[in-house]
């Protein structure tokens, strides 16, 4: 992270669940928490160095949609080829 000027802000109400990832964070990097807090506020701002890499589906959660054409097309997945289980 680049350091440009020193602009101070306060946070107030953060949430206890933020509070807690962020210094899990800082101590499993062995950083400040600061610095942490500082590398979040980039990334949501969309200001950060590197791309934000999701290691899971939770980008994804919740947004299935109805298809019934996909569904029509995984039938054929679901039948069970009795010469192979001979």
């Amino acid at each position: 992270m680049k350091k440009r000027h020193k602009i101070q802000y306060t946070i107030r109400d953060v949430p206890p669940e933020v509070d807690r990832r962020l210094r899990a964070q800082a101590v499993r990097e062995g950083r400040s928490l600061n610095y942490v807090a500082v590398e979040a506020l980039s990334a949501s701002a969309g200001v950060g160095e590197e791309p934000i890499e999701h290691h899971d589906l939770d980008a994804v959660s919740g947004s299935w949609v109805e298809d019934p054409a996909f569904d029509e097309a995984l039938k054929a997945f679901e039948q069970i080829d009795e010469d192979l289980w001979r």
